[in-house]
């Protein structure tokens, strides 16, 4: 909520500089998450009024103009959009602009300007909140700025802003009247309420039109006033500036009223051309299944059932609550406005917003609670600002369909649980005084019987008067003590310890951590190269996302991993070598998905060169080693790594299942080129991803030990020869199997093809131990099991000694 501090003041008359009230407000639980200062980035630029333009006598594409300032300027300019009796923008000789250009006399073409006429860029200005007709031209002023005003006081730019960080039950603060109330009571300042006295003429409006309510349970209220013969136009310069000082661009001066008092009391508006409504009626109704309305942002939407619309005799107007339809549109012929000012249900509003995809100031009003008590006065203020900046003539009385009346919410308060909660010895009268403040009737010496007013919608029970009270008297006015009864801190969980695990192993083995956004966007999997049926194309789908790259919940953690090296490789930060553990999304029949824990990670790059070894690359076996490195420290054994091409994003060849048993645990291997591509990564990147879950459920409770030998071990090499397709780590299976106990370690330390080793097949080396715990080997014994290995080498792959 944006609050100008010059706006504000109109309602409470403090003398606090605008940082002192900052800080107030955010110690009373109002947090002011920014002051912004709206001062201007000039001087020496006035109002004027242009009298008259004539051609320049030399020039095309150029006009002279003849500019009232409070003096007559000849001034000279190519703008398109300048006419006589418009009030612009002049920069007198001498004045400084942004950037520090400084205005001088000049002459175009042998006719001499006397300054400037200026932009809106030019005066760097925020063209978002400038009319769009005046974004490439000159900047039109408001009509009543009268010739020689400082165009900083004009565009109320000499203000100081504060941006309020409202929590969701604060609704009564997203209006500035509800900040005048808060800053009223902390100050003990009076409170100016703004006149809503309204002058009717002889109409009825109940002659006039008609307003029917057909879904009660979405609308409790709904309050029209007629306003007549209004002169549609430009807004006077005080109400153009408080709208741009709150962040809203004024648009005429019907609409900019509805805006106005939407700020100023919190109960959004909507004005209707009247003439336009079928039968002058009025109907709040749901939507017809297939029924569609154009916004006013000029967009078609088709409606549901479940959506709440304001139609007229023949069609829906406006989706009530959030937009307004473009068929009753004010414009600049409308002669009669309907003001629309009602309480609709916040739950459908959200609904109904969601689906459109479509926000506005005053759903967001809705959604959050409006006062239901507050719509007839927010029409009459509408109704007399319209008679009063428009010319119009105002219908003797409203229609008020008021179905679900609220009723008064009264509190009991106990001053001894006031003061056991807060830890304070403050006396009764001194409680009844600080809620006194905030305007709420309280009866009795205590306990205490509080009314709550209708705009205070978030005071349901003792325990947020007793927060009343602690704000009013001031957070650092209450002593500091320590709780009571304090428990033993809770031990982590199984769960938790695991994670950790997992997070330590990661990072003892080179990894850096990273955390990466849950949503992704379908275009992610697309560049995984993932086929139409691949498992992890069923993703859960946000209802409400953010944006389209945001829509879906990831299915794995590649996508983030992928994206975290591309943006680390666009900036040549390498190498690269990350890790993530989180969950992941995987659709699973029921309401809510499964939520698996997986670790992944990637490495991209090289590892560096010292004086004693060469740079190497992080390839397939870099990253092999760094997984059964944290396999290792989590005490998970026994793990084998099998070739696959199960994977469409990893090179084929170059791709493995991690295998615990006959249990897939993960995936690890080298990105396919294309996906390399696709993420724009330089160099060739390999990734993993590990069920952490299930990972938990292999590794050993306790640590255990061996003792260290007594005897001494049996050191024999074994070098073989066996086809190429023949995975090492089977090799090495069948070793340790036909070893037996006796078989200590088995390493394989050289891989080798080339003459003389036949075409098609390798070399595998094996360094072998053996050795027993309770006596020495003898020779015999060990050429025993190196012979039985030999066999069974010979007998499952066909392997023959290397010569």
């Amino acid at each position: 909520m944006r609050v100008p501090y010059k706006w504000l003041k109109k309602y409470v008359d403090i003398n606090l500089s605008p940082e002192e009230l900052a800080e107030k407000l955010t110690m009373a639980g109002l947090a002011v998450e920014n002051l912004e200062s709206l001062a201007a980035g000039f001087q020496g630029v006035v109002a004027g009024k242009i009298r008259s333009i004539s051609p320049h006598p030399n020039a095309e594409n150029l006009v002279i103009c003849r500019v009232d300032t409070g003096r007559e300027l000849q001034l000279v300019t190519g703008a398109p959009n300048v006419y006589a009796g418009q009030t612009v923008a002049v920069a007198l000789e001498g004045a400084r602009l942004p950037a520090g250009k400084e205005i001088y006399r000049a002459s175009f073409r042998g006719v001499t300007s006397e300054g400037m006429l200026c932009s809106a860029q030019e005066l760097g200005l925020d063209v978002s909140l400038i009319s769009p007709g005046d974004r490439e031209g000159i900047l039109t002023l408001p009509p009543d700025a009268p010739p020689g005003a400082d165009v900083a006081e004009v565009l109320g730019l000499n203000d100081v802003v504060l941006v309020l960080e409202l929590t969701p039950n604060r609704a009564d603060c997203l209006s500035i009247l509800g900040v005048a109330r808060e800053v009223a009571a902390l100050t003990g300042a009076p409170l100016l309420l703004p006149d809503i006295d309204v002058q009717e003429d002889e109409r009825r409006i109940a002659d006039l039109a008609t307003v029917e309510i057909e879904a009660p349970d979405l609308c409790a209220r709904y309050v029209a006033r007629l306003v007549s013969g209004v002169r549609i136009g430009p807004s006077p310069a005080w109400l153009q500036a408080c709208l741009r000082a709150a962040g809203m661009r004024p648009i005429n001066n019907v609409v900019d009223i509805t805006n106005f008092v939407m700020l100023e009391m919190g109960q959004p508006l909507h004005a209707f051309d009247y003439d336009l409504l079928q039968q002058h009626a009025i109907i709040v109704r749901c939507a017809a299944a297939g029924e569609k309305i154009k916004t006013l942002d000029n967009v078609e939407r088709e409606l549901d059932p479940e959506m709440l619309v304001i139609a007229d005799a023949g069609r829906p107007v406006a989706v009530a609550g959030v937009m307004g339809g473009l068929e009753t549109e004010v414009t600049s012929g409308t002669v009669n406005i309907l003001i629309e000012s009602a309480h609709f249900d916040g739950a459908s509003i959200r609904r109904t917003s969601r689906k459109l995809g479509l926000r506005s100031e005053a759903s967001t009003r809705f959604e959050r609670g409006v006062n239901l008590e507050g719509a007839a006065a927010a029409a009459d203020r509408a109704a007399r600002l319209m008679a009063e900046l428009a010319g119009g003539s105002v219908a003797r009385g409203r229609l008020d369909r008021y179905v679900r009346k609220s009723r008064p919410v009264t509190i009991s308060l106990r001053p001894e649980r006031v003061n056991y909660i807060l830890g304070t010895e403050l006396a009764p009268h001194i409680m009844k005084e600080l809620l006194q403040r905030l305007h709420l009737e309280v009866e009795g010496e205590g306990p205490f019987l509080v009314t709550i007013p209708s705009y205070r919608g978030d005071l349901t029970r003792e325990i947020d008067l007793v927060e009343e009270i602690a704000r009013l008297y001031g957070y650092n006015n209450i002593p500091a003590s320590l709780p009571g009864n304090i428990t033993a801190q809770e031990k982590e969980t199984q769960g938790q310890r695991w994670e950790a695990a997992g997070r330590e192993a990661a990072a003892a083995s080179g990894l850096v951590e990273v955390v990466t956004y849950s949503f992704i966007g379908p275009t992610a999997l697309d560049q995984l190269q993932l086929p139409d049926d691949h498992p992890w194309r069923r993703v859960v789908k946000i209802q409400n996302p953010l944006r389209d790259e945001q829509s879906i919940m990831r299915p794995s953690l590649l996508p983030g991993l992928l994206e975290v090296a591309g943006r680390n490789a666009s900036r040549r930060v390498l190498p690269v070598v990350i890790y993530e553990l989180g969950r992941v999304f995987i659709p699973s029949g029921r309401q809510l998905p499964a939520e698996p824990l997986r670790l992944g990670g990637l490495v991209m790059g090289s590892t560096g060169r010292g004086w004693n070894w060469p740079a190497g690359e992080m390839d397939f076996f870099y990253l092999k080693g760094i997984l059964e490195n944290i396999l290792d420290r989590v005490k998970i054994k026994n793990t084998t790594w099998e070739a696959t091409a199960d994977y469409p994003f990893l090179h084929p060849g170059r791709a493995a299942n991690i295998k615990a048993g006959e249990t897939i645990l993960g995936f690890a291997g080298e990105l396919h080129p294309d996906v390399l591509a696709a993420f724009d990564l330089p160099a060739r990147a390999c990734v993993f991803e590990l069920d952490w879950d299930y990972a938990g459920s292999l590794t050993r409770g306790q640590v255990g030990y061996e003792p260290l030998p007594r005897f001494p071990a049996v050191e024999r090499d074994l070098a073989i020869v066996v086809e190429e397709k023949v995975p090492a780590a089977a090799v090495e299976e069948i070793i340790r199997e036909a070893g037996g106990e006796q078989l200590k370690y088995c390493n394989l330390f050289d891989v080798y093809q080339g003459s003389p080793v036949p075409e098609g097949c390798k070399s595998l080396a094996y360094s072998l131990v053996y050795q027993l715990p309770d006596r020495t080997l003898t020779d015999a014994e060990v050429n025993a099991v190196q012979n039985r290995i030999q066999r069974a080498l010979e007998e499952r792959f066909g392997a023959r000694l290397r010569q």
